[in-house]
């Protein structure tokens, strides 16, 4: 019975964040890798920002959206891999009340931030291919910016909505999370309380948040394939797909990991546990490199920062 018993949910109550179930000794092997991926993080997208920033040729809609995806990836996975790494050198691997609700919360805003973000920039490439002669009329510096801050109300409001109703809930006395940082989904197995009308609020929610960004990247992409198959050019189709895969790729690695995490039922959490490393660490690992190597405009940006640089040496 006393394992059963819920205890208030006071700010001054800790959770413990339970982690990777393997052995001691692979814990600084684990430790290693996260502190490798987190560095190339870092240095990737702040390399990204800094590039697109500095050189006025990617002065464009496409490349204030991409600087905008690389802001998201460095902040939502700088809430994760930080303390995920602390962790691994702490005994009691403890998180406050507050440091929980902090940590779904901003990690709920940037991740949905970046699906309503990878939607708009979809819909940037199908205005581009389809409609290029109105491209710089429809895609003006006012809707880039409504859209960006669209995305970030979005994430906000669904943010506070999760949060709200996930730490609202009577939890045990254990309080043990059986994940590496506090996604709403491990949070609620620990509820004292019957969850079947909060996980379909939560089903409805997150369906509400995937289903139209989705959409938006399926139709946006229909219409793109159809246009770039009647370009008679070989060097235009190439340059056309060129510039639309490292999106497709960046979307098809996000939504796989997410669709498997919130929509297959939650029997195996150190499947999910994979699951979540794949868009809270490798995503926005990747995203850099997959946008720089294969976008000639960025990779000439990149050799002219470092031709300077060997100069002024």
């Amino acid at each position: 019975m006393g394992d059963r018993r819920t205890s208030n949910h006071s700010e001054g109550t800790d959770f413990t964040l339970v982690g990777f179930t393997v052995r001691p000794e692979l814990h600084i092997l684990l430790f290693l890798l996260f502190l490798l991926v987190y560095a190339m993080i870092l240095l990737g997208n702040v390399g990204m920002m800094a590039i697109i920033m500095t050189d006025p040729r990617l002065n464009t809609p496409m490349y204030f959206f991409l600087g905008n995806l690389s802001f998201i990836d460095l902040f939502y996975s700088s809430v994760i891999a930080p303390k995920a790494m602390i962790n691994f050198w702490s005994e009691s691997k403890s998180i406050s009340f507050a440091g929980c609700v902090t940590q779904l919360f901003l990690f709920t805003l940037f991740i949905v931030t970046e699906g309503f973000l990878l939607a708009a920039m979809a819909y940037d490439r199908f205005v581009a291919i389809c409609n290029p002669l109105l491209y710089s009329v429809r895609m003006s510096t006012r809707l880039c910016t409504q859209l960006v801050a669209g995305s970030y109300f979005c994430g906000c409001v669904d943010g506070v909505l999760l949060s709200g109703m996930t730490f609202t809930l009577p939890f045990c006395a254990s309080r043990a999370i059986n994940h590496f940082y506090c996604d709403y989904r491990p949070v609620q197995r620990i509820s004292c309380s019957d969850l079947y009308i909060h996980k379909i609020l939560s089903f409805v929610l997150c369906s509400i948040i995937i289903l139209p960004t989705i959409t938006v990247i399926i139709v946006s992409y229909m219409y793109i394939v159809s246009t770039v198959l009647k370009i008679r050019s070989t060097e235009g189709r190439k340059k056309a797909f060129s510039t639309c895969s490292s999106h497709l790729g960046v979307v098809s690695i996000l939504y796989g990991a997410v669709t498997f995490m919130y929509f297959i039922p939650d029997r195996f959490p150190e499947l999910s546990k994979v699951a979540s490393l794949c868009y809270t660490l490798v995503t926005p690992m990747l995203n850099p490199l997959i946008y720089s190597l294969r976008n000639k405009d960025v990779k000439e940006a990149l050799r002219m920062v470092l031709g300077k640089k060997n100069v002024f040496a």
